[in-house]
Formats: structure tokens, sequence, C-alpha cells
């Protein structure tokens, strides 16, 4: 194994590479569709949902977990992700 002078540097080059995505507002059309997504969506569903994750969109598919209407988010496995998030969530299967 070579000798590494600067340990991390290479990891701190990649961090700087990557360029930060920003947040898009949604249209009213995908908005209203967003809403109807979620008001369908049940514990036990199979879903694909893309959401903001601070530097940019990250795709997930898994089993819901839970809806909280109240506290405006979604789990799906273990990833809490909040209604403001989400950019699209299409239903895979019911459970």
């Amino acid at each position: 194994m070579p000798f590494a002078a600067l340990r991390g540097f290479e990891e701190l080059i990649r961090e700087r590479e990557i360029v930060p995505e920003t947040k898009s507002e949604l249209t009213e059309e995908d908005a209203a569709a967003l809403s109807e997504a979620v008001k369908k969506v049940k514990k036990g569903d199979i879903v694909r949902i893309k959401y903001y994750c601070g530097n940019g969109y990250l795709t997930d598919e898994g089993i819901v977990a839970g809806v909280n209407i109240y506290m405006r988010n979604i789990t799906v496995v273990k990833k809490k992700i909040s209604f403001d998030d989400i950019k699209e969530l299409n239903i895979l299967q019911r459970g």
C-alpha cells in the first residue's frame, strides 16, 4: 500500500467535486398530483419516492412504515421524509 502523506485528502477532494443541486419548486399541477398520492398511500404499501436531501434529490424504494398527516412526513423503511421535500411519490404495490 502506498504511503498516504495526507490522509483523508482524497475524500475531501471528492466531496468538493460534488455540485449541490438546488431544491426546485413544484408546479401547481405537480403539487396537486403529489397531494393525491400522499392521500392514497397507506402503511405497508411499496413506494418509489424522490425527495430532496441536502445536496440534491435521492430516489428510494421501500415499504411505507407510516404516514403522519399532522407532522407532515412519511416514513419509508426507517427514513422519515418531510412532505415539503418530496418531489415524486409512486405506489408500486399495495400492502
